[in-house]
C-alpha cells in the first residue's frame, strides 16, 4: 500500500503541472492581447521592445500568480468543482482590473481607460471560458488518478455523526470503519495500518496525542477535530530563545488596526446593503403590517461582545403575541405561530436584514458569532464554561454555522 506521503506528492505534482499549463494558456492570451493593443495604439512604438514585453508579461504573470494561489485557482481536485471554478473566474478578473491600471500607466493612454477596460473584460471572459474547459477534464482526471481515501474514524463518546459529514464529500474520503478510542493499542495500530488516513474525531486530549505519535510512526495522513486549546495554539508564535521550542499564546484578541479595519468594513458594507435592500426592506414591511396590521419590526434581547445586552431587530415572522409569557419558545416546523408573511421572509432570510441596522450602529459586525439570547447564554455557560468566550467579540450577522 502506498503510504499517504507517496501519495501527497503525487497529488503535488499533479497540481503542479495543471498549475503550470492553466498559467502558460492565461499568459499566452494576455501575451497576444498585449501585443494586439500595442499594435493598435502606441504612436512612439517604443513598446514594442522586446524588453518592455517580458516586463509587462512577467507583472501580468506575478499578479496572476499570486491571486489564483491566494484565492485557490491552483487547489485543482481539493475543492468543489464549483469553488475551484469561481476562484478562477475572480483571479482573472481581479488580475485584468489590476493591469487595466497598469496598462494605462504604462502606455501613457489615461484617456482610454474606459476602452482598455472594455479589452480587458473581453480578455477576461475568453479566459474565464477558455479556464474552465480546460479544469473540468482536469478535475475529472484528478478524481480519476486518486480515487478517494479510505478513512477509519476513531471516536469518542460524543455523537456528532462527522463520519456522514465525511463522506459527503465521496470525491475525497470514505469513511470504512469507526473504532472507539478505548480499543487496546495493538487493535488501532493494526487498524491504522489498513486504511489510508485516520479521523481523530473529539477524543480526550491524551489519548489524540497518543495517537497522532502512532499516525507519524506510521506514515499516515490525520484530520482531527481540534479542541478550543488547539485553536488558541493555532495564533500561538514560535519563540527560539534557547534549545527548548516555546509557543507563546499573547491572548490580546485584535489589534486596535484590526478593529478599526473591521468596523469601517462593517459601516460601509452595511450602509450599501441598507440602500440597496432597501426596496425589499420597504415591501417587506407593507406585507407585515398588510397582513395583520401589527408592528413590522420585532426586538429582542441578546448578548454581544462583553456580555453586554442589546436590541436585535429583525421582521416581525410570527403572530404578535407569540411569547406573551415572556419565556422563549423557539419556532418549530409548521408552527402556527409564524404568518404567512413571515413564513416566506424566513425561507428566504429576509427576516434578518433589519440587523444591518445593529450593525451601522456598532451593535453587531458582519461577521462574528450569532448573538443568543441572555436566557441561552446563562444555560449553556452552566453547560458549558467556554461558551462565555464567544463575548470576547462582537456578534455577527453571519458565523460558521450559517455560511
Amino acid at each position: 500500500m502506498k503510504t499517504s506521503a507517496e501519495r501527497g506528492r503525487k497529488k503535488y505534482r499533479f497540481r503542479l503541472i495543471c498549475g503550470i499549463a492553466e498559467t502558460g494558456i492565461d499568459v499566452a492570451l494576455f501575451f497576444l492581447f498585449w501585443m494586439g493593443l500595442i499594435a493598435f495604439d502606441n504612436p512612439t512604438g517604443h513598446l514594442k521592445g522586446t524588453a518592455n514585453i517580458l516586463m509587462s508579461v512577467g507583472i501580468y504573470t506575478v499578479i496572476f500568480f499570486s491571486l489564483w494561489k491566494t484565492l485557490g485557482g491552483y487547489r485543482l481536485g481539493v475543492n468543489r468543482v464549483i469553488n475551484t471554478i469561481s476562484s478562477q473566474v475572480i483571479s482573472i478578473l481581479l488580475t485584468n482590473l489590476s493591469n487595466t491600471l497598469i496598462s494605462m500607466a504604462v502606455t501613457g493612454q489615461f484617456r482610454l481607460g474606459f476602452i482598455l477596460l472594455r479589452e480587458y473584460m473581453c480578455l477576461w471572459l475568453l479566459q474565464s471560458i477558455v479556464t474552465s474547459f480546460i479544469s473540468f477534464p482536469m478535475i475529472k482526471l484528478y478524481k480519476a488518478v486518486f480515487p478517494p481515501l479510505n478513512v477509519v474514524e476513531v471516536y469518542g463518546d460524543n455523537i456528532n455523526y462527522l463520519d456522514e459529514k465525511v463522506n459527503t464529500r465521496p470525491d475525497k474520503y470514505c469513511v470504512r470503519r469507526r473504532i472507539r478510542y478505548t480499543e487496546s493499542e495493538e487493535v488501532i495500530r493494526s487498524c491504522i495500518d489498513e486504511y489510508d488516513a485516520v479521523i481523530i474525531n473529539d477524543i480526550p486530549s491524551k489519548d489524540k496525542n497518543r495517537i497522532l505519535k502512532f499516525c507519524f510512526d506510521m506514515d499516515k495522513r490525520v484530520y482531527f477535530t481540534p479542541k478550543l486549546s488547539d485553536i488558541i495554539v493555532r495564533a500561538s508564535e514560535d519563540l527560539n530563545l534557547f534549545d527548548t521550542p516555546l509557543y507563546l499564546c499573547r491572548n490580546n484578541g485584535m489589534s486596535k488596526l484590526q478593529m478599526m479595519l473591521k468596523r469601517l468594513f462593517d459601516i460601509v458594507l452595511s450602509f450599501i446593503a441598507l440602500i440597496i435592500l432597501s426596496p425589499v426592506m420597504l415591501i417587506t414591511a407593507f406585507a407585515i403590517k398588510y397582513e395583520d396590521g401589527g408592528p413590522v419590526f420585532f426586538r429582542q434581547e441578546r448578548v454581544t461582545i462583553g456580555n453586554k445586552h442589546f436590541m436585535i431587530i429583525k421582521f416581525r415572522s410570527m403572530v404578535t403575541d407569540a411569547e406573551i409569557d415572556g419565556r422563549p419558545n423557539p419556532a418549530k416546523d409548521g408552527d402556527s405561530r409564524i404568518t404567512k408573511t413571515g413564513r416566506f421572509i424566513r425561507a428566504c432570510r429576509i427576516d434578518e436584514i433589519p440587523q444591518l441596522i445593529n450593525i451601522l450602529k456598532g451593535e453587531m459586525s458582519i461577521v462574528g458569532p450569532r448573538p443568543e439570547r441572555v436566557e441561552h447564554v446563562e444555560k449553556y455557560t452552566a453547560e458549558i464554561p467556554e461558551f462565555t468566550f464567544r463575548s470576547k467579540v462582537k456578534g455577527g450577522l453571519t458565523g460558521y454555522a450559517q455560511v
